[in-house]
């Protein structure tokens, strides 16, 4: 019991993640996320700032500024979080902590652009 208890801190400590949130969150490269966004209704959310955002994103992408906090979790729970989430950022760490974040606020499945909107180019 007590080395259960030790894995899931080791979890959590080094991969920034509860054991039981595996497979909540999927990392998907350039490819795999355009066929999966492309010509299909989905939640896409571009997690960089307004400024980024309007410099160009990409195609059907609301913008949700990672740093604006006090409306970053408001915004995000209009969303269907029982449906998946496609999140991007510019390189994707901020995605890889906002995907965290919805695990945390009850999202069931989100999609991370690995890379970034700089692979997206």
């Amino acid at each position: 019991m007590k080395s259960i208890f030790i894995m899931m801190f080791l979890s959590r400590l080094f991969f920034g993640h509860d054991i039981q949130n595996s497979g909540k969150i999927e990392v998907l490269d350039v490819m795999t996320f355009k066929k999966s966004i492309i010509n299909k209704q989905v939640q896409l959310v571009d997690v960089r700032t307004l400024k980024e955002y309007e410099n160009g994103h990409i195609e059907g992408a609301i913008n949700i500024d990672f740093f604006q906090r006090d409306v970053f979790e408001a915004s995000f729970n209009k969303l269907n979080k029982e449906l998946p989430v496609y999140i991007y950022c510019r390189s994707g760490g901020r995605s890889k902590v906002t995907a965290r974040r919805l695990i945390k606020i009850g999202f069931t499945k989100i999609y991370d652009l690995k890379g970034g909107y700089l692979v997206w180019k």
